[in-house]
């Protein structure tokens, strides 16, 4: 059991963050948030357990997560992936963009107040690049 790879991004105070799950049975270990929120889940199949609870889901769908209550997400399909998407809560928030992300023909001067480097899967990068966000 595995976590899945990740992969984050912020434009226009939207949130998304990739989860690609390589492997069946790997696990998004139980966490809570402070906020409701969607979950994407654009291939593949995804068994999530809420509050000792267990629901199956298969690729395309949302699914409604709800604040306050643990959930936890485990692959049921090699190369599951899903997308956990939701408003940040904050009015200075900064763009964040890995630069495989913008296509040919955007200037990255036309992007300001950008994060930028290389955000996927590297959770001490991620931690030390990013501001605190209300999710």
């Amino acid at each position: 059991m595995n976590s899945p790879e990740i992969a984050i991004g912020c434009v226009a105070n939207l949130w998304s963050r990739q989860m690609v799950f390589e492997k069946i049975g790997d696990v998004e270990i139980g966490h809570t948030h402070q906020f409701d929120h969607l979950t994407l889940l654009a291939y593949g199949k995804l068994k999530i357990t809420v509050n000792n609870q267990i629901s199956y889901f298969s690729a395309p769908q949302m699914i409604y997560i709800h604040k306050d209550h643990v959930h936890e997400l485990e692959a049921l399909e090699n190369n599951t992936v899903a997308y956990c998407i939701h408003a940040l809560r904050t009015k200075d928030q900064l763009e964040i963009l890995d630069p495989a992300m913008i296509p040919a023909g955007v200037s990255g001067s036309l992007i300001s107040g950008v994060i930028r480097g290389d955000i996927s899967n590297n959770p001490g990068k991620i931690n030390k690049s990013l501001p605190s966000v209300v999710m």
